[in-house]
């Protein structure tokens, strides 16, 4: 701010002092003298704090020269390569979930981090043996992924007229022509936040106009015949009928059919059921803090998955570079003033499941939470910190950002999002995410694409790097996080 800037400020607050005074007729002691002494010691506490974080510009090269030149180069992607191949996808109530949680357990554990495990209940869904055929106009075999929480079809099967639509207002539009009929979703996608609506309340909307089934275009902006399935939600005291995703593809397919006429008929067969929920744990490691080892910093990724593909880039990814920046800064002989806990989350597709949990047993300590940091929008090449906190806390991480400047992610960003780590931030809590380069993320979202190929190593990198400088520096400033 220029200094004339400066001095309009001190003019408008002496007027607006001096007006008060005659408003509520009480002269104030405060004069524009103190006016100016209150913004001369924000002044000097900003500079204080941008020179107490420049102070760490070599730690922070430490770390990266580690991740990204040194001894720790690629750990993460031969960690992540490591797990996924070892333990495959790991869908909630799963035998693999729970293998995953060990495996990470002791990895941790025999990584010299102090480990332990915390029980949390979790939905216990498994997709059976499924199949979707078009019988006429011609025969065709459709590819299908059943949705989270789908109820599954009789053991014969469904089979019905389809009704093609194209939104949600279509369908009310042409509610006369559902009854009976399994009702396809062709709707474009436009954003994943705006598209996923089909995918989550598609069945209960088509439930309430009497159809039997629906098929949803997967939720994503590319495909190769590939379907994505996610979690569904039925709504209370609306019939619950099968549903599952098909592929772009054969939703546009069946499209062009109906706009000619032509009566189409699917046969659609889903094993689906919902079991009672099972046991499981979220995954907790820690470098305790030296100073005040009560107060955390806490990063995290979510540790389950969907049951196709790996589950390495959602989101094995962001729970690999959680543990490696612990690694990162043990392998250095640091210790913050505050602890560093990275959470492995559990259930994090059905809703965040595992980490409402962990909210409701830590929120007692909210006081003593100074930021939440979640990845879980892949590790591709990193952009920047997207963070929601007081202006006076995005001052201090406008500087710990700058700390990044070897890697060239400066960017602080506005919002910090999360589903595990929104609870916190909804309670006042700072949140950081990280953001990538994420726009092939939703091409192999919740898919059998979601593969170790899809991972790069030097992206991991330089994502681990972001993750350990922003951790690290933030647990060891003098103060906490403005509220």
């Amino acid at each position: 701010m220029t200094w004339k800037g400066t001095l309009c400020i001190l003019l408008s607050l002496n007027v607006f002092l001096n007006l008060s005074s005659f408003c509520d007729g009480h002269p104030h002691s405060i004069n524009s003298e103190s006016a100016v002494r209150v913004l001369s010691n924000d002044t000097a506490k900003r500079a204080g704090v941008a020179a107490e974080v420049a102070g760490y510009a070599d730690v922070a090269k430490q770390i990266i020269d580690l991740a990204v030149f040194g001894a720790a180069q690629n750990r993460s992607y031969r960690r992540l390569a490591d797990f996924t191949d070892t333990i495959g996808n790991r869908v909630s109530g799963s035998n693999n979930l729970e293998m995953a949680i060990k495996y990470m357990y002791n990895a941790m554990v025999q990584d010299g981090l102090d480990v332990h495990l915390e029980p949390v209940k979790i939905p216990h869904w498994v997709r059976g043996k499924e199949s979707a055929e078009m019988t006429a106009p011609r025969a065709k075999t459709l590819a299908i992924l059943g949705l989270g929480s789908s109820v599954g079809t009789p053991p014969e099967g469904i089979e019905a007229e389809v009704l093609v639509v194209q939104s949600f207002e279509e369908l009310k539009r042409r509610a006369s022509e559902a009854a009976g009929r399994i009702v396809v979703f062709n709707q474009p996608y436009v954003s994943y936040g705006e598209t996923v609506a089909y995918r989550a309340y598609g069945a209960s909307e088509a439930a309430k106009v009497g159809a039997v089934a629906t098929l949803i275009r997967s939720v994503t902006p590319f495909s190769i015949n590939s379907p994505h399935t996610g979690w569904q939600d039925y709504q209370d005291g609306v019939k619950r009928i099968p549903t599952a995703c098909i592929t772009v593809e054969d939703a546009e397919l069946m499209w062009r059919m109906a706009q000619r006429g032509q009566k189409i008929v699917v046969k659609l067969t889903m094993g689906a059921k919902t079991l009672p929920d099972a046991d499981s744990f979220n995954t907790v490691a820690e470098i305790k803090g030296w100073q005040h080892p009560e107060q955390v910093v806490l990063l995290s990724g979510h540790l389950d998955s969907w049951d196709v593909g790996q589950g390495a880039m959602d989101d094995g990814g962001g729970a690999m570079i959680s543990w490696e920046a612990l690694s990162l800064i043990k392998d250095l002989g640091l210790r913050p003033r505050r602890t560093l806990r990275t959470v492995l989350w559990t259930a994090e597709e059905q809703g965040g499941v595992g980490a409402q949990q962990y909210f409701n047993l830590h929120k007692v300590n909210m006081s003593n939470f100074d930021l939440v940091m979640e990845s879980d929008l892949g590790t591709f090449t990193p952009i920047g910190l997207q963070f929601t906190g007081s202006d006076a806390a995005q001052k201090v991480m406008e500087e710990v950002v700058k700390l990044l400047a070897p890697i060239n992610t400066t960017k602080l960003e506005a919002h910090g999002e999360g589903t595990d780590i929104s609870p916190w931030m909804q309670a006042g809590v700072p949140g950081a995410s990280l953001h990538v380069a994420d726009s092939r993320y939703f091409w192999f979202h919740h898919s059998e694409g979601d593969t170790m190929s899809v991972q790069d190593p030097r992206d991991m990198d330089l994502c681990s790097a972001l993750w350990a400088v922003v951790a690290y520096v933030v647990a060891d400033l003098q103060e906490m996080l403005p509220r």
